[in-house]
């Protein structure tokens, strides 16, 4: 866990001893970064400690059926931003919900939004800014239910269970 760090402050280490002034404006730098991070990281990690505090599993499935239409997949695009972890993992959970009745496109809408990362958008938000990540999220989410809605019609569902 420490190795990263460790091998950080050696490189500046040996920056400083032969080049301190570009070290040290490359330090500074660092520091604006992370002084432009800390705030949107402290809301990210808010944001997604109240999202696992509130919202389990099992309330998530029942709202996600054939049934559930655009608010399904409204919901299911909210699961897929703020779900963590490989990808990979989440697919026994998506089949125990396909199981359970979940519905196509609401899969395929929480697929489709993983590709929000919420722990990366304050990176994201420093080196493009605000209106840049607003626009993109947003079209994402659309987006997302568009696929699951394009989804839901080629696929027939006895073909994916």
């Amino acid at each position: 866990m420490l190795i990263f760090p460790a091998c950080v402050l050696a490189v500046y280490g040996i920056l400083f001893a032969i080049v301190p002034e570009k070290a040290f404006l490359a330090l500074k730098g660092s520091g604006e970064v992370l002084l432009n991070l800390v705030g949107v990281l402290a809301l990210v990690f808010v944001a997604m400690l109240a999202f696992n505090l509130f919202l389990k599993p099992g309330q998530i499935g029942r709202f996600l059926g054939r049934d559930a239409g655009l608010r399904g997949i409204i919901l299911s695009a909210g699961a897929g931003v703020i779900s963590m972890g490989p990808v990979y993992a989440w697919y026994p959970l998506l089949k125990e919900l396909k199981e359970k009745g979940t519905g196509t496109p609401a899969i395929a809408a929480f697929l489709y939004n993983r590709a929000i990362k919420l722990p990366l958008l304050p990176i994201i938000i420093a080196y493009f800014g605000w209106v840049y990540v607003v626009i993109l999220t947003v079209l994402t989410v659309f987006g997302s239910i568009a696929i699951g809605y394009s989804v839901g019609a080629l696929v027939r569902e006895k073909d994916v269970q």
